[in-house]
């Protein structure tokens, strides 16, 4: 285990709300900028554009960490999946396995339904391997994604 992980019952899921917009567009832009630049695409004013675009508060939760918002997770149904639209972890609290325990609960909801769940993830970006590392399967390359799907897994114990 890492010594800077942090505790697991520190972390907890709690619902947004429509004010939360312009804190989760920071979020957003700060996780985001290093993989964005990297590809020549940062662009606030797109980020801005794809997240009001989507931005569904019954579906957006923040990732709490001791009571501190340090990332949101959006996941939307799609009637036959589910989409992990967006998933972004503040880059200060990065590296410390909260992105793995925000997986866990998607993938416990995911198979509670059971819908396979999909994801797209920018080229170049390390969340691809964690993407993968966590079951998702490459289905398509696009021209600046990859896009991924995690199949449904039959509910075993219920």
């Amino acid at each position: 285990m890492m010594h800077n992980a942090c505790a697991m019952q520190d972390l907890a899921l709690a619902p947004a709300s429509e004010d939360d917009f312009e804190s989760l567009l920071s979020l957003r832009l700060a996780a985001m900028r290093e993989s964005l630049q990297r590809v020549g695409r940062f662009d606030p004013q797109r980020a801005r554009e794809r997240l009001s675009r989507a931005f569904e508060p019954a579906h957006s939760r923040h990732i709490l960490l001791a009571g501190e918002s340090v990332g949101f997770v959006v996941v939307l149904p799609m009637g036959d999946h589910l989409l992990l639209d967006h998933l972004y972890i503040a880059p200060q609290a990065q590296g410390r396995g909260i992105g793995s325990w925000v997986m866990a609960q998607v993938l416990v909801e995911a198979d509670r339904l059971p819908l396979p769940v999909r994801v797209t993830a920018l080229k170049l970006s390390d969340a691809n391997r964690f993407y993968q590392r966590h079951g998702f399967v490459l289905q398509l390359a696009s021209e600046w994604d990859m896009h991924y799907l995690r199949p449904a897994k039959a509910n075993v114990d219920g």
